[in-house]
């Protein structure tokens, strides 16, 4: 039997996924806690001893690829020139290459900021700056801050083209670099995709090696991406299929995690109501947030800060609930693991509002504009009220019974009328773990990974 192993080295499970190449099931799958403490390792040798004991008859794995978010994942220091156009384009590009943006710099820097980018653990910078044959002044002038302090993160150049030369110069012998398009290359137009795939191969060729993998380097076929890359590709290939094989249409994934919330659109986004404008930066088709105060343990603090009793009350009795005691414990306690139906009524409760905030803050917005031609109306960000389905995935959905409950907390609310989130999807739960798995897949067949995708996740 020829089969794929794909393994996600998570930050705090390494997961692995076993596919049967000529039937397109899941043979079987299994985890174990990543030792990122120790060896990396050591948790997949474990995690892979024990998928072996399930598996029946001969085996002949033909590639093992991984992803990976162990110790923290990739985290990214973004610098642009404006904060809403190419500072706001850079981390739009960071985030869409897998990685949780750190701290965003806008304008000239200063001696504080640079200090503070370079004791920072960021594993990466992203310098952009000014559109194609604009503002020059700006990016070098970041650049020869870089260089002076010695900064010896490596640093992904997606400006305006016309410093390269004089960027080459500053960096030369003294940064680690490497130049690509620009993030924004006109005023409003969006270009990630080479910024992704440069900072992919970077982490790809040193940030992997950073972490402790190493020492299984000759058992792998290669670490491919960061994981929220993986599962970005997987929804981008639901969504929108291949020559071969039809999408579904839009989609949305909630990603709910014990220190993060991650969403990922795969949407045109456009005004869906007549006589709506848009405005602001061009959203991309696929889009990926990362909400650092809104997670299960990690931050549990932060979402008892962002969510307010008043929502908290919205999805849950508290009456016989001591609410910040509660949040605490789960901060202080973050491998608490609950069978009581009172402690998983809390945690859904949580679940819930990380998923209506986050969406919230995903999803675009409508306002009105008062103008001599009477009442008219700006839409910022992505309209996703048309959307066809939302899939759920993260431990706190995977495991509960009621994760279309916590997924419904995500949709279009009349107490806020001006929300463009999503009205009547269908829902899913990615049950089997298997988005990163079949973004990992993609890298090999793109067709197969959509085919089963519909199997095991679009029921």
């Amino acid at each position: 039997m020829k089969a794929y192993l794909f393994i996600d080295f998570g930050s705090t499970f390494t997961k692995l996924t076993l596919i049967d190449i000529e039937k397109e099931e899941i043979i079987a799958t299994a985890k174990s806690y990543t030792t990122v403490e120790t060896d990396v390792a050591n948790g997949y040798h474990n995690a892979y001893k024990e998928l072996m004991s399930k598996v029946d008859g001969e085996l002949d794995i033909v590639k093992k690829l991984a992803c990976s978010s162990a110790a923290g994942g990739l985290k990214i220091a973004a610098i642009g020139l404006v904060p809403d156009l190419t500072a706001e384009a850079a981390k739009r590009a960071a985030l869409g290459a897998g990685a949780r943006v750190i701290k965003t710099y806008s304008y000239k820097m200063n001696n504080h900021e640079i200090e503070e980018l370079r004791d920072s653990n960021a594993d990466m910078i992203l310098l952009a700056g000014g559109t194609d044959g604009g503002n020059t002044e700006v990016i070098l002038h970041n650049a020869q801050l870089i260089a002076d302090f010695g900064i010896t993160k490596p640093v992904v150049v997606a400006g305006n083209k016309s410093s390269y030369d004089d960027i080459e110069k500053v960096f030369k012998d003294k940064i680690e670099y490497r130049l690509t398009e620009n993030v924004m290359p006109k005023l409003n137009e969006i270009n990630v995709n080479p910024a992704r795939e440069t900072i992919r191969d970077i982490f790809m060729e040193r940030i992997t090696k950073a972490k402790g993998m190493t020492h299984i380097e000759d058992d792998i076929s290669g670490i491919l991406m960061p994981t929220p890359q993986a599962v970005l590709k997987a929804a981008e290939a639901l969504s929108l299929g291949t020559p071969d094989e039809d999408g579904v249409g839009d989609l949305v994934v909630v990603d709910i995690g014990g220190a993060t919330t991650d969403i990922h659109s795969i949407a045109d986004g456009a005004p869906s109501k007549p006589g709506v404008i848009y405005r602001g930066l061009e959203e991309p088709i696929s889009k990926r947030t990362v909400e650092g105060d809104l997670g299960m343990r990690y931050s549990a603090e932060s979402i008892y800060e962002a969510a307010g009793m008043r929502m908290i009350k919205k999805y849950l009795d508290i009456s016989d609930y001591d609410v910040e005691e509660e949040f605490k414990r789960r901060y202080d306690h973050t491998d608490l693991v609950f069978t009581d139906e009172k402690e998983i009524k809390f945690d859904e409760m949580m679940a819930k509002i990380c998923v209506d905030i986050s969406m919230k803050r995903h999803c675009g917005y409508v306002e009105a504009v008062y103008s001599p031609l009477g009442t008219m109306y700006q839409q910022i960000g992505k309209d996703l009220t048309e959307l066809n389905l939302m899939i759920g995935t993260g431990g706190i959905l995977v495991n509960s019974e009621h994760p279309q409950e916590i997924l419904k907390a995500g949709l279009y609310d009349s107490e806020d009328l001006n929300s463009l989130k999503p009205r009547y999807p269908e829902f899913s739960v990615d049950k089997n773990y298997i988005l990163s798995a079949m973004g990992l897949l993609t890298m090999v067949d793109k067709n197969m990974a959509v085919r089963m995708m519909k199997k095991y996740i679009v029921i």
